[in-house]
């Protein structure tokens, strides 16, 4: 690379780490004073308010990470237009697209690291960080789904039951139904099904089970009856932040078991799927945008650049959410909602930086 590249490229990721380094520590001293009566009121151990900061900041980083990187590339952009710079590089022979080569550079290192971390690192650092908030800063509130489940839990079963109590393992009015093809083979059911953690079977209480059979169906009874069950109990009703404490290859793997047993909230575990992707790819987005906004030495200075700058970028992230939202609640598809503003912004990024090459 040459030097213009080499200049360009310290200066975009120098700015974004240092973005990412200034926003950041604001970001847990603002979740630190809103927190802080319950962490006390509820005792948290100190390590354990350690743990949750480290797995907030990685959190934060990985969520926000669009905004700091936009706001990064205006600034020190910015700043090259109002030095004059900008015009002395374009002066001296180079295009402007020779010009965006170091920025898309360092928007595919931002990408891969932006990868890395939402298909692995952040996953993990999710469940710490929504372990921690259920466990001591929102206890008691509902986090699985609880009344009338109904799933697929194999080829050949459906299971039912009309309210599930994941804190005592237990669930009440339980049917399974066993099919081959079309056709019913038998069914139990139960007024209360509770699972024996020692040996993992079932106590069935009021157990019935009908055998149907082309001469008559066979009943049988019994007050309370223990035995195996084709499934696992805590996998029937996740958390709803399940998806997001997975790494990418087990959320597909995921997303495929929640399918067949037919889950409700399966369009809110793909919006998490797709966004593992659709984020990263907007570092390009972005940059374009960013570049094309600020590339222009105006009138007002770098304060008008960055008040356009953070317009734009809190309509991506507004976007983002209200079309997460619209997916997760309705049959909306996720992946369109998903792409979306990728999309919109892509279209915006193109316009601007024809305009400004001119």
């Amino acid at each position: 690379m040459k030097i213009l590249d080499w200049y360009i490229l310290k200066r975009y990721l120098g700015t974004f780490l240092l973005m990412l380094l200034l926003f950041i520590p604001i970001g847990i001293t603002v979740n630190l004073a809103e927190k802080i009566d319950k962490i006390l009121e509820n005792e948290v151990p100190f390590w354990e308010v350690v743990n949750y900061y480290v797995d907030f900041t990685i959190y934060f980083a990985n969520l926000l990470f669009p905004l700091f990187l936009f706001l990064s590339v205006i600034w020190f952009t910015s700043k090259l237009a109002q030095n004059t710079e900008i015009i002395a590089f374009l002066s001296s022979g180079v295009s402007f697209w020779r010009f965006l080569r170091p920025y898309m550079i360092g928007a595919t290192i931002v990408l891969i690291g932006a990868l890395i971390l939402g298909m692995y690192l952040a996953p993990s650092a999710s469940k710490g960080f929504n372990d921690f908030k259920y466990t001591y800063l929102k206890k008691g509130r509902e986090i699985q789904e609880t009344s009338d489940v109904y799933r697929q839990i194999n080829d050949n079963e459906y299971i039912y039951a009309s309210h599930f109590q994941p804190q005592t393992n237990s669930a009440r009015n339980f049917t399974l139904e066993h099919f081959e093809g079309n056709d019913l083979k038998f069914k139990i059911s139960a007024s209360r099904l509770k699972l024996n953690e020692e040996d993992t079977t079932y106590t069935l209480t009021n157990f019935n089970k009908r055998i149907v059979g082309e001469n008559g169906d066979q009943l049988i009874s019994e007050i309370s009856k223990d035995t195996i069950l084709p499934f696992e109990f805590d996998e029937l009703t996740p958390v709803s932040y399940m998806a997001e404490t997975l790494n990418y290859n087990e959320l597909n793997d995921f997303i495929e078991q929640e399918q067949r047993r037919g889950s409700g909230n399966i369009n809110r575990y793909k919006v998490v799927a797709y966004k593992r992707w659709s984020l990263p790819v907007s570092a390009y987005i972005l940059t374009i945008i960013a570049v094309a906004v600020s590339s222009i030495k105006r009138r007002g200075g770098m304060g008008v650049n960055l008040a356009l700058g953070i317009t734009l970028a809190f309509v991506f992230i507004f976007m983002d959410k209200v079309f997460g939202t619209i997916a997760e609640q309705s049959s909306f598809s996720p992946l369109i909602a998903v792409w979306t503003p990728n999309i919109f912004f892509g279209i915006l990024a193109i316009y601007l930086l024809f305009h400004a090459k001119r």
